[in-house]
Parts: C-alpha cells; structure tokens; sequence
C-alpha cells in the first residue's frame, strides 16, 4: 500500500482554478451598470431554463463535459417519455374498441416505460448537486440507483407477462378488431425500438449504465408488442392458443434481456470498467515525459463520470515541484485520452534505490 499525498488535493484545486478561471471570463459579458440583484435574478432564470431544457446551443455559456453529458441524458428522456406517452395512448383508444386484454398489458408497459423517466430524471438532476462534506464524491451514484429500480421494473414486465400468457392459455377470450389490434401492436414496437436505439446509443455515448438499461427496458416492451401481433395473426387463423405460447415465448426473450441488464448494472455497482480502457490509461501514462513507470491504475464510474486513481514513478532526485508538474502533465493526458474522465489523482513515488524503501512507515498498515 503505498501513500497519497498532496497530488490529491492539487486534483481539486487545478479543477476549481479552471472553473473560477471560466467564471470569471463568463462575467466579463455582462454589464458593469447592472447592479447584484440584477445579476442574481438572471443566475435563478437561467438556472430554471437548463432545468427544463439543459443543452444550451449559446457559444457564450461555458458548459463542461460533464454537464453536457447530463443535458444530453436528460433530453433523451423527455423525447423518449413524449414518444412512449403517445404510443400508449393511440393502444388505449384501440383497446376500448377492441377489448383486447393482450394489447391492455402491453399499453400498460409502454406506459410504465414512460414513466421510468421519472427516477432517472430525479438521478440525472440529483448528479448536478456539488459533494458536501457527507457525500464527498457527489451524487452520480443516483443514476446507478436508478438502474436497479429498472431491472426491478423489468422483472416485473417479465412477471406480468408470463402470468398473462398462463392465464390466457389457460382461459381464452374472444378478441375483436383484429386488425386494429394489429396496427396498434405495430404503432407498440415501432415506438418501443425507436426509444430503445436512442437510449441505448445515448446511454453508451454519455457512459450511463441507468439509461442503457432503461433503453433495454423499452426493448423488452417491444417484444410484447409483438407477442400481442402473433397472437392475433394466431386468432384470426382459428388458432386460439396462440397468444398464449406467444406470449410465454417472448417472457422468455424478456428475462433474457433482464440478464443482460442486470449484468450491466452489477458491473457498475461494483466498479466495473473494460479492460481496454484501463490498458489505454496506463499507455498514457507510460508515455508522459517525467514518467519512469506505473504502479496501481485503477478507474470507478460515478454516475457517467469516471475517476481514476494512479501511481507513477518518478526520479528519486527530482524536486518537489519537478514531481508536481509531471503529476499533473500524467493527468493532463489522462483527461485527454479518456473523454468522460473528470478527475485524476496521480501520486508520485520516488525511484527506489538499493535496499531503499520509501513506504516502510507503513509496513503495519499492509
């Protein structure tokens, strides 16, 4: 176990000095003649417009990868909610019409999918709080709380629906309008993959395992959608039973695409990263003049953000501050290489001489 020492805290103080030095540019645009509560007032509307539309398209606003990659997520969900809400709603009209109980479930999902928004949204909103002294780290961890309400969420879809296909089978019901019923099932898993792709390509790009998840979640709604289309081709065929097995067919599909969740957000949970990404830091670090070799890398995800906590040997005889400036040249590349990295502690240690060992204070500690 090797000692951390002031590199840390130069992590911190690099960061805000960027930010103050970013505050202070932004507040050369505004002007002289306004007095502070004028300020303060247009900070408090300001602060309201990115809350209910985060992504600001001005070149005069400052916004950092981080907040970006939240807007981002959070635009995601609201185009997504808008779809699902519509989508639910053109099944509902089908289902008072037709009385079809298969497409009743599968409105019912796609109306929970929608509302999935709501817990993200909360994580998403909750991760732009600052740390505290209690939460040290801030509160990314919302979003991969989130995501385990959603593996809940979609084990439940896979619950509701195989009690649904039992219960159909072993009870059948007429169904009527089976042709809307088909459209509708049609309208159900063409909204389902569209929100699906979009929040899965969004989720990946911004590194959010939640709304990966979620959009894995729509996916399994869109199968559904399709259980209810079988079925009714089966109907009109004379086939009764065909809803059913359709239906226990695709609750296997969707306890499928569970594992696949759930494996996602264990991962997270556990601190988890790909390898390759790992590999790519301690290239960089190898390659940062100053740099005679590595010792521990180790990455963690919060939230969409990612920290990384690195060792780095330098010359026994360099000075303190020739130690500091290779720390932070290592994290410089660091940030560089890896986009969604937002903070590096980089410890130096000395090159060992013979018989020389730098950490032996902490022997009893190891």
């Amino acid at each position: 176990m090797t000692h951390r020492h002031g590199h840390g805290a130069h992590g911190s103080d690099h960061h805000n000095h960027h930010h103050d030095d970013l505050d202070a540019h932004g507040s050369d645009h505004h002007d002289n003649h306004h007095d502070d509560l004028d300020a303060h007032d247009r900070g408090r509307i300001r602060d309201l417009r990115h809350l209910l539309r985060p992504h600001s398209h001005s070149a005069a606003d400052k916004v950092d990868a981080a907040m970006e990659a939240t807007s981002e997520g959070m635009r995601a969900l609201w185009v997504s909610a808008a779809v699902l809400g519509a989508t639910a709603l053109v099944q509902a009209v089908v289902v008072a019409m037709s009385g079809s109980v298969a497409l009743l479930g599968d409105m019912l999902h796609n109306a929970m999918d929608a509302m999935t928004v709501v817990p993200l949204a909360i994580a998403f909103i909750a991760g732009r709080r600052p740390p505290t002294r209690r939460y040290t780290y801030g509160y990314g961890r919302a979003e991969d709380l989130a995501g385990v309400l959603i593996v809940l969420l979609i084990a439940g879809s896979a619950a509701v629906s195989a009690v649904a296909a039992a219960g159909r089978l072993a009870h059948p019901r007429p169904v009527s309008g089976l042709i809307a019923v088909a459209g509708a099932a049609l309208v159900g898993f063409a909204g389902n993959e569209l929100v699906a792709g979009y929040r899965i390509r969004v989720g990946r790009r911004i590194g959010s395992a939640a709304l990966v998840a979620d959009g894995l979640h729509a996916r399994t709604d869109g199968f559904t959608s399709l259980a209810v289309l079988l079925g009714a081709g089966g109907v009109a065929l004379g086939w009764d039973w065909a809803d059913p097995v359709a239906g226990l067919l695709i609750t296997v599909a969707i306890l499928a695409v569970l594992r696949q969740a759930a494996t996602e957000i264990w991962r997270r949970l556990m601190d988890a990263v790909d390898p390759a990404m790992l590999d790519r830091a301690e290239q960089v670090l190898r390659a940062t003049p100053g740099v005679l070799g590595i010792g521990r890398v180790r990455l963690r995800w919060i939230g969409h953000q990612m920290r990384a906590e690195c060792e780095v040997v330098v010359d026994a005889a360099a000075s303190a501050v020739g130690a500091h400036q290779i720390a932070v040249a290592a994290e410089h590349a660091l940030r560089s290489a890896l986009p969604r990295l937002t903070t590096a502690l980089v410890h130096t240690d000395p090159q060992p001489g013979e018989g020389t060992d730098y950490h032996a204070a902490l022997a009893t500690h190891r």
